[in-house]
């Protein structure tokens, strides 16, 4: 890993030093929703409908297990650390690896609230790795959050096919 707070989007507060990101958007209602959308998250198949590219070194998300994602020309190594398969949570967050253009560690994750709604959230946080990334600054912000809101968008399509 590039960085040493390895698993702390699972909860608690995100380490001081990063960009922190925390994105949540209801994707729909009831348990049908719930595990087609968190069987999207943890077969990467969300991050494919995306139109990123997903090479990863199992069909599904469990720690370990290394992947990499790639947007145009950058491309982007993580392994997963954690995965969450509960009643009311299902996701991972993943962490960078040397030759990622960040550091640091980002999650995605399905939660059934008690009134049944339906929501996903990304929670990140990073930080530059190399100088391409410092230079890109603001704009490197700005897409990471409209990532998060595409894979929201796209979860919510997801979620409402049947698989």
């Amino acid at each position: 890993m590039t960085y040493s707070e390895v698993g702390r989007t699972r909860g608690g507060p995100l380490p001081d030093g990063y960009r922190h990101l925390r994105y949540r958007t209801r994707i729909g209602t009831g348990p049908r929703v719930f595990a087609a959308a968190g069987e999207a998250v943890l077969t990467f198949r969300m991050h494919r409908a995306t139109g990123a590219g997903v090479r990863a070194g199992a069909r599904r998300a469990e720690p370990g297990v290394r992947l990499t994602i790639g947007l145009g020309p950058v491309t982007a190594p993580c392994e997963v650390v954690w995965v969450a398969q509960e009643e009311r949570k299902i996701g991972f967050g993943y962490g960078t690896l040397p030759g990622h253009p960040a550091r640091g560690e980002e999650a995605f994750v399905v939660e059934r609230d008690t009134r049944d709604r339906v929501w996903f959230t990304v929670t990140a946080f990073s930080r530059p790795a190399g100088t391409l990334m410092r230079l890109a600054g603001p704009v490197a912000v700005l897409f990471q959050q409209l990532y998060a809101r595409r894979c929201g968008q796209v979860l919510r399509r997801l979620g409402t096919v049947s698989r």
